[in-house]
């Protein structure tokens, strides 16, 4: 057994990469379990194997014993850990080879589905899309080739679990890395995105070089570079933004293709008011308030949007005088909605403003909403 165990470990150790050290303190360990159960009324065991020859001696109570039953237990917890051993090696090589693709997209079939996740073949192990990771334009079945974005790997008793994504907006950016060379090379980067899968994505994208259009390299010639990323995302509609450092300039072009009247911004709360014709506001909103709110998730702020006839000043109400409309946006409070929002006491809070002074602001933004509705 000695040589034939000899010979098993040395493959291991090359094959695997596990150490001959780490095989067989393995071995040593399981052996000393095996002959527990098998001895249950000796207590003192103890197992010696020889690091050059193998040999396996079973000690008890300091004395060396030869038994036959042992020989055959020895071969057999021999044959486990390193078939153990083996197993543990290879989903440390899954595990180790895909959280290096972490983030990025990988190619595999689909093999089955299960409580609508599919499960994915990927050659040398599975991969799990969720139901929640799959975008509603997606229509896979068994036996169908698919592209996912590599979300998460987590450790399981039963071995590497790969979650993938097709909802991610990680998904739409490794795209255009794949499509654009501008962005594979870092002459042209992507500064954000925001996605919502099977609707709309907004990614808004930067030129290192002034002589390169940011947005017509994401478009390509006749639109053929975009157009590739639609049909892989099954007809998703994506807005290429432009990138500006200057914010307000960022802000308008995250709200195209609406065109923005007027803006306010408040940077400690990272919060802007925008104001927009009036036959602009449905295009800033976008259908089901989809537009404003791809803007808010690409540019991380709290955007709120009017048409210009909704407009009303806090200057304008009754009882607001120079005095009080500074106190009123000193306490944050710079529209007629963060007015119809506040209770008489958290007005009252405020510096010179009293009970009746409270009450008459409320009740004079009351009538001018009624009045601008009418």
């Amino acid at each position: 057994m000695s040589q034939e165990l000899i010979a098993s470990l040395e493959s291991i150790e090359k094959e695997k990469g596990i150490s001959k050290e780490v095989l067989l303190e393995a071995l040593r360990q399981a052996l000393v379990s095996a002959c527990r159960k098998t001895y249950p009324e000796w207590k003192d065991v103890e197992i010696k194997i020889d690091p050059q020859s193998c040999r396996i001696s079973l000690l008890h109570d300091g004395l060396r014993v030869d038994d036959a039953d042992f020989g055959r237990i020895a071969a057999q917890t021999a044959k486990q850990v390193i078939i153990q051993k083996i197993r543990e090696a290879e989903r440390d090589t899954i595990f180790n080879d895909y959280t290096k693709r972490q983030s990025e997209i990988i190619s595999g079939t689909v093999h089955r589905i299960d409580r609508k996740a599919l499960i994915i073949d990927l050659g040398k192990t599975e991969g799990i899309l969720p139901a929640r990771e799959q975008s509603p334009l997606d229509d896979y079945r068994q036996g169908n080739l698919i592209r996912a974005y590599v979300l998460e790997i987590k450790r399981t008793p039963r071995g590497p679990e790969i979650i993938l994504s097709r909802a991610h907006e990680g998904l739409v950016r490794r795209l255009f890395e794949l499509e654009v060379p501008e962005i594979h090379e870092g002459i042209v980067q992507i500064k954000g995105a925001a996605r919502e899968a099977g609707a709309r994505t907004k990614i808004a994208v930067y030129s290192q070089d002034d002589k390169i259009d940011c947005v017509g390299s994401c478009v390509g010639v006749r639109g053929q570079r975009v157009k590739n990323i639609v049909r892989e995302l099954g007809g998703e509609k994506i807005d290429i933004v432009r990138y500006s450092e200057d914010f307000e300039t960022y802000l308008k072009n995250a709200l195209a293709p609406a065109e923005v009247a007027e803006i306010k911004l408040n940077k400690s709360e990272r919060s802007a008011q925008i104001l927009v014709q009036d036959d602009q506001l449905s295009l800033a909103i976008g259908k089901k308030g989809q537009n404003i709110r791809l803007a808010s998730k690409l540019l991380s702020w709290k955007l709120d949007v009017r048409s210009l006839s909704q407009k009303v000043p806090i200057s304008s109400l009754e009882g607001v005088g120079e005095k009080t409309e500074a106190a009123l946006r000193e306490a944050g409070i710079n529209s007629l909605k963060d007015i119809l929002k506040s209770a008489p006491e958290d007005l009252e809070k405020i510096p010179g403003i009293g009970p009746k002074l409270a009450e008459k602001i409320i009740t004079s933004a009351q009538r001018a909403l009624l009045e601008k509705d009418d």
